[in-house]
């Protein structure tokens, strides 16, 4: 069975901890009909327990956030800390306009939010985009485990791409040549995507969420890739690396946006199916994210340790 995100061949899992009955069934059942495997648990603590003795692992977390005996805080920190579960995405359900509450959650690691009461097709929508990540994480990883070593000997190249696919080659390859290649590699993932993407495609925030939503975002840029101008266009990328470290820079023939709003994870686009993207590249892969000149051009940097 082909999974919704189109990373593997097993319908991807999830925990749904709600110590509501209605939630945990009107979730479950949204969910189960759009092909996931659900495990429910009541609360915190039945939730942390199920993931101690789980022997096949989970796509993302379903967590609510007040809920007795462990709250989804307290089931957030632990996961966080747990060297098996850390990565492991968690959608946390919040309370329109609970702006303190999603910062809070930032910071303890929860990138994705859902606002109660739910509609269906953001719920999908969210839990999608956090399975899809966690999916490329371990894909990336698989890949770096399996081609690891030759890449270790680039000193510097340059590079040029166009397509999604390259973007995912061109990964594999400079993730390889950096220090800790599994940290980098989503990092970079995501800001050659977003070259292509909203760069050389044009496709603005906007678009995609509404693209996202309907399921369409992969057709698009299909589409936009295949008409003029921007089937002329490519990103450019150049290597470095140094004694201390390795430089990626990415620039697009794209007019460039303002960078400064996506550096940093914001609550006002915690509920959006994406725009995760730059803020986690900046916090998780790189040790510096520098934007240059209109912003068409980005300077990734990763020291070594």
């Amino acid at each position: 069975m082909t999974s919704l995100n189109g990373h593997s061949l097993t319908p991807a899992r999830i925990l749904v901890v709600d110590d509501e009955p209605f939630n945990l069934e009107i979730l479950s059942e949204n969910l189960v009909d759009a092909g996931y495997e659900v495990v429910t648990a009541e609360d915190g603590k039945a939730g942390w327990d199920i993931l101690l003795h789980d022997s096949q692992g989970f796509d993302a977390i379903l967590l609510d956030r007040m809920m007795p005996r462990m709250n989804g805080m307290e089931m957030l920190a632990h996961v966080r800390q747990h060297p098996d579960f850390q990565h492991i995405p968690v959608v946390m359900q919040t309370a329109v306009g609970a702006a303190e509450s999603v910062r809070e959650g930032l910071a303890a690691g929860a990138y994705y939010y859902l606002i109660k009461p739910f509609q269906r097709d953001m719920l999908l929508s969210i839990v999608a985009a956090a399975v899809g990540f966690h999916r490329e994480r371990r894909s990336l990883e698989r890949q770096l485990t399996d081609q690891a070593g030759t890449f270790r000997l680039l000193v510097n190249g340059e590079f040029r791409f166009r397509t999604l696919n390259e973007a995912r080659q061109l990964t594999l390859l400079l993730s390889q040549a950096c220090p800790e290649p599994q940290r980098v590699a989503l990092g970079l993932s995501e800001l050659l995507i977003n070259a292509v993407e909203h760069g050389n495609l044009g496709i603005s925030y906007q678009e995609k969420t509404q693209l996202v939503q309907q399921g369409r975002w992969q057709d698009e840029v299909e589409r936009r890739l295949q008409d003029m101008p921007y089937q002329s266009r490519y990103v450019r990328v150049s290597f470095q690396s140094e004694e201390d470290g390795v430089s990626v820079v990415i620039e697009d023939e794209g007019q460039g946006f303002d960078p400064q709003p996506f550096l940093n994870f914001s609550p006002d686009r915690a509920f959006d199916p994406h725009g995760r993207g730059i803020s986690m590249a900046r916090m998780l892969s790189f040790d510096d994210v520098e934007y240059l000149g209109t912003g068409n051009k980005v300077r990734a940097r990763v020291r070594r340790r």
